[in-house]
């Protein structure tokens, strides 16, 4: 703990020693500069201890009496006050925020739900065959649950319970354990329903819909390069993390499982159908085979209603186009001549059989404007023009023929039908047993996060919304779980309340701060100072991403997001950058904040639960390597911006 407490205080001093080294002699201090040395004193407040929303709050009100009572000294506390209050006012009335306690109060129900457990155990089972799978079942439980809480202390805690004495016990070794548990804990920063994104997307101004579906697959991103790291590390090094024994493997069968499996199949569909036709053994209930068998067979029914939907999809008629109108008002004007005419005639005539005959006497356009609207008065008995006209305009439609399949479709159909050929190849009971936890641990959660981020993602609800919906569905999952009692619901609401007070507060004192950043002069001289550089749009992005990476060493996200923020969003104008793709570099970069030291928040959760033989010096180095896969994620985000922005522009063209 030294060496961390001395190089917390050594990068304290450095910060101290900056300021005033780079500051001019006070004779020569502007109010821009004060606004520079009031950024330096609340990077070490913080670090001090400080609370971060009153350290921002008190040194905003601070200067801004300052930066008044330089113009005007009468009237200094009646505007220090004045701004205080509207800028709270502003942060009230903003409604971006009304969905971060729903979110979190989703994220702690759901936490409570027992659900983590259950999933682990499932997951761990069923990656036993993967190198390494202890820490793959780890890292993809994390991403799970990280995006269903969004919480990463809950996450890092509980996954310190499940994981790290499961890790120690198989012979992993304590850096690669505790390297998993943090690294995937805090996936939940990046991948939505991010509390982060909303923070930043209030802050930036920035649609918080699109940042949750530009982060949607760089979260995927990352948690996929965490899982192969994982699974190199256990190729070239098994003493890390050894392969998992064959007496774990073993998944316990009910009774008429193993009778089935013994006497006629150990393939679950062959088994079921031939217990069922008569082959079975008298002591197996029917009613047990018709339900596995409906499980077994729910793999088979996904697929077929997802292909089916987009078979429908992709063969549907082409819409009716306009040009069928004109038509329609031609028909009609034949329609009127024809009548107009046979009125002058004693006696109507039918049409000739090939219907391009008219009346005699008709004139030229009458010829002309008959021969397409005689189809429609043929198909219908003779009535007013009105009638021929809704002909004319239903009739395409309801003989239209759907569209030929294209070719991409029969391909992703011929694969799907290997796919399940293989997969019921190899589907035994001891899987099924693994599918059947996956059904109660895995395929809840899942629908649950699917409805959350899909109603948003397609624009069916707003994150508000969403959130209120995904509140509900939490309800729902921890009383089907059995867990939904007064404890439980009064504990979830108190730290929903205590989180959303602590981010609200951040929010006022960051606002508060901005303020009177911006009343010195501050953000003048940094856009000044950053300008006269010269530096191209790379350069900057470059310059901005390592100051971040930087800031989060001895800083949390919150204080970046809401402190530094400000200063770089009103640059990115001047270079070119979207604000969005920005704003996912940014999220990428904000996991070290979690992972890097001093401040290294998962760590220290992780070290809260951890056995005594773990140090604090174990969990550091073990969470170096994740860290730099971050750093490689975030130079793959930079050089393909597609993987962040490809579904946004899709979606919100």
């Amino acid at each position: 703990m030294k060496k961390e407490v001395w190089f917390g205080l050594t990068i304290m001093a450095l910060v101290v020693l900056s300021a005033f080294v780079l500051l001019p002699a006070p004779a020569d201090m502007s109010n821009g500069h004060l606004g520079l040395l009031m950024l330096a004193l609340v990077v070490v407040a913080i670090m001090l201890g400080f609370p971060t929303a009153f350290t921002l709050m008190g040194m905003g009100m601070i200067f801004a009496w300052i930066a008044y009572r330089s113009s005007n000294p009468d009237l200094a506390v009646q505007q220090t006050l004045d701004l205080m209050v509207q800028r709270a006012f502003s942060v009230m009335s903003n409604d971006v925020l009304i969905s971060i306690p729903l979110f979190v109060f989703m994220g702690y129900l759901i936490e409570r739900a027992n659900l983590i457990e259950k999933l682990f155990k499932s997951m761990h089972l069923a990656m036993a065959r993967v190198p390494g799978s202890l820490a793959v079942a780890t890292i993809v439980t994390c991403a799970i649950f990280a995006t269903a809480t969004g919480i990463v202390g809950a996450v890092v805690t509980l996954m310190g319970l499940l994981a790290l004495p499961a890790m120690l016990r198989a012979g992993y070794s304590v850096q690669l354990s505790a390297g998993a548990i943090t690294a995937g804990g805090c996936l939940g920063i990046l991948i939505p329903p991010s509390v982060m994104l909303i923070v930043y997307g209030a802050t930036a101004g920035v649609s918080v819909v699109k940042l949750y579906a530009g982060a949607f697959f760089p979260g995927i991103m990352l948690a996929t390069l965490y899982v192969l790291y994982v699974v190199i590390i256990a190729k070239i090094k098994p003493s890390m993390a050894p392969p998992m024994s064959a007496e774990d493997r073993i998944v316990p069968l009910p009774a008429f499982a193993q009778v089935v499996s013994k006497d006629i199949s150990n393939n679950v569909l062959p088994g079921l159908i031939g217990a069922m036709k008569g082959k079975r053994n008298a002591s197996v209930p029917m009613r047990d085979l018709l339900n596995h068998l409906v499980i077994a067979l729910l793999p088979l029914l996904a697929v077929a209603a997802i292909m089916g939907t987009i078979y429908f999809k992709v063969t549907a008629p082409l819409p009716v186009e306009t040009v069928e109108g004109v038509v329609a008002m031609g028909g009609e004007l034949a329609d009127s001549a024809e009548t107009e005419e046979a009125s002058s005639v004693s006696g109507l005539a039918e049409p000739e059989a090939d219907g391009l005959q008219t009346p005699p006497g008709s004139t030229e356009v009458a010829k002309a404007d008959a021969a397409p609207a005689a189809e429609p008065a043929k198909a219908d008995a003779p009535g007013p023009a009105g009638a021929a006209v809704t002909v004319a305009a239903e009739t395409p439609a309801a003989d239209a023929e759907r569209l030929p399949a294209p070719l991409s479709f029969w391909i992703g159909l011929a694969s799907c039908a290997v796919a399940l050929a293989l997969f019921y190849a190899y589907f035994s009971f001891a899987r099924l047993e693994i599918f059947k936890m996956l059904l109660g641990s895995f395929f809840p959660l899942a629908i649950m996060i699917l409805a959350v981020l899909g109603t948003i993602v397609f624009g069916l609800a707003t994150p508000t919304e969403a959130a209120a919906m995904g509140s509900l569905g939490g309800l729902l999952l921890a009383a089907a779980y059995r867990r939904l009692n007064y404890a439980v619901l009064r504990e979830s609401v108190y730290l929903t309340a205590k989180t959303s007070a602590m981010v609200c507060w951040l929010f006022v004192g960051s606002s508060i701060f901005s303020a009177a950043f911006a009343l010195l002069g501050g953000q003048e001289i940094i856009n000044t100072w950053v300008l006269g550089m010269d530096l191209t749009p790379v350069q900057f992005m470059i310059l901005a991403q390592v100051v971040i990476f930087l800031l989060g060493w001895p800083l949390e996200w919150t204080e970046i997001i809401v402190i530094f923020m400000p200063i770089f969003i009103p640059l990115l104008p001047h270079f070119g950058i979207d604000p969005l793709f920005f704003g996912l570099l940014v999220a990428l970069n904000l996991q070290t904040a979690f992972l890097s030291p001093p401040v290294a928040m998962a760590a220290f959760y992780l070290k809260g639960v951890s056995p005594p033989h773990v140090t604090l010096n174990q969990i550091f180095a073990g969470m170096l390597p994740f860290m730099a896969i971050q750093v490689f994620a975030i130079v793959l985000l930079y050089m393909f911006p597609s993987i962040g922005l490809w579904l946004p522009e899709v979606l919100y063209k």
